[in-house]
């Protein structure tokens, strides 16, 4: 407890912030340098590493994250597995950069997620909604050494939010203009806004999934092509719109149409939302399936722009991150929907990597935590009421 009360105290600290998304991939490991904290929060980046996961890790979480084929012994096993992955990836940085480990003050790890249930549902007489982050902090604490705050997202969850969007606090401390609007677009496997309003604060950005993101396109880059992902949308731009899939896959998708909140994942746009459409439409060549999904991906983000946004938020500028910011083809779908009105950028034409934006949130969230500062955005998640957010785990 002494080590935590000293913590609190510092105006400058060395954390780590651990990010593993949908891809499922790896582990992103991000080194700030964090000065204050709130609206006064000063970064800078010392390193960044994209560690990658063990061959065979990435389809056991996949398995596991699917309630047909999920295991308790498996999650259980992997939620303690996971730490010790996460702290080979913090140590293969520090050793990177030469970086004493010693020197860090803090962890924040977001987890992995293999289930995120936000719609409530009655269970022996409850209204319950849940999400399960594996990769136990406290199991990452003990093991490093060092203060770790990690289950960012329960805490909101348990205010009646949705646990999701987390990143738009870290969107507003950053990148809140009072000269434009902005809009924040995160293409990981969900794509999610952020719109910061030049004339409003904090309580009122508003943000959300909008829908697919990678997902869609590099599950069918499996199924297809037996490749990971679509490099660059170059099969995508190969191929040409069909468009009575694009009508179909309009009409298969509820959740770009739904109100926000809301928030979504692997459940809902998982290989499961393709099977009935690969087989109905079977005769569509490869090439026309990936550029028709790469562009509903485009057409949901821009529907959800034009269905919520645009009456209260005309966005002057676009800033994508996240692994979607690397497809090209995406990115010109993206340009043909939004027209020359909106200015479009990628997040590292601005000075902030987009591979690590992620993990650098996580890193500020525990910075936060530490610091007593609320970091959901009741408007965003649908929460009763702002809250600090994070478990926080003892050495």
């Amino acid at each position: 407890m002494k080590d935590l009360i000293e913590l609190t105290k510092k105006e400058k600290k060395n954390v780590i912030g651990l990010m593993s998304g949908t891809s499922l991939d790896g582990v992103d490991v991000a080194l700030i340098k964090i000065e204050g904290s709130g609206t006064f929060t000063k970064l800078e980046l010392i390193g960044f590493l994209e560690y990658p996961f063990p061959k065979g890790l990435k389809s056991k979480l996949l398995k596991n994250s699917v309630k047909e084929t999920s295991n308790v012994e498996d999650i259980s096993q992997l939620n303690f597995l996971l730490p010790k992955i996460y702290f080979d990836a913090i140590r293969t940085l520090c050793n990177d950069i030469n970086f004493e480990i010693n020197d860090i003050d803090l962890i924040g790890s977001h987890g992995q997620t293999i289930h995120h249930l936000p719609k409530k549902v009655k269970n022996f007489g409850y209204n319950i909604s849940s999400t399960l982050q594996i990769g136990d902090p406290t199991v990452l604490a003990k093991l490093s050494g060092i203060i770790t705050i990690g289950d960012f997202r329960t805490g909101d969850m348990a205010l009646g939010g949705e646990g999701a969007p987390l990143i738009p606090y870290f969107d507003y401390l950053l990148f809140h203009s009072h000269q434009k609007n902005r809009a924040l677009l995160n293409i990981g496997g969900i794509s999610n806004f952020t719109i910061l309003n030049k004339d409003k604060g904090l309580k009122d950005v508003l943000a959300f999934d909008t829908g697919p993101g990678n997902m869609l396109i590099d599950t069918l880059t499996k199924l297809l092509f037996n490749l990971e992902y679509d490099k660059d949308g170059n099969f995508a731009r190969s191929g040409k719109l069909n468009n009575l899939l694009f009508d179909a896959l309009i009409k298969k998708d509820e959740f770009i149409e739904r109100i926000p909140p809301k928030s979504t994942g692997r459940e809902y746009y998982g290989e499961s939302f393709l099977n009935n459409l690969l087989s109905l439409y079977k005769n569509v060549s490869k090439e026309d399936w990936l550029n028709t999904v790469t562009k509903f991906t485009a057409y949901g983000i821009h529907r959800n722009y034009e269905k919520f946004v645009k009456d209260e938020t005309r966005i002057d500028e676009l800033i994508i991150s996240g692994g979607g910011a690397k497809n090209r083809f995406l990115y010109e779908c993206l340009k043909e929907e939004f027209s020359e009105t909106v200015e479009i950028k990628i997040i590292d034409d601005i000075g902030i990597s987009s591979d690590a934006k992620e993990a650098i949130c996580f890193a500020v969230m525990a910075n936060e935590t530490i610091s007593g500062n609320p970091t959901n955005i009741p408007r965003t998640t649908g929460a009763s009421r702002s809250t600090i957010l994070g478990k926080i785990c003892l050495p």
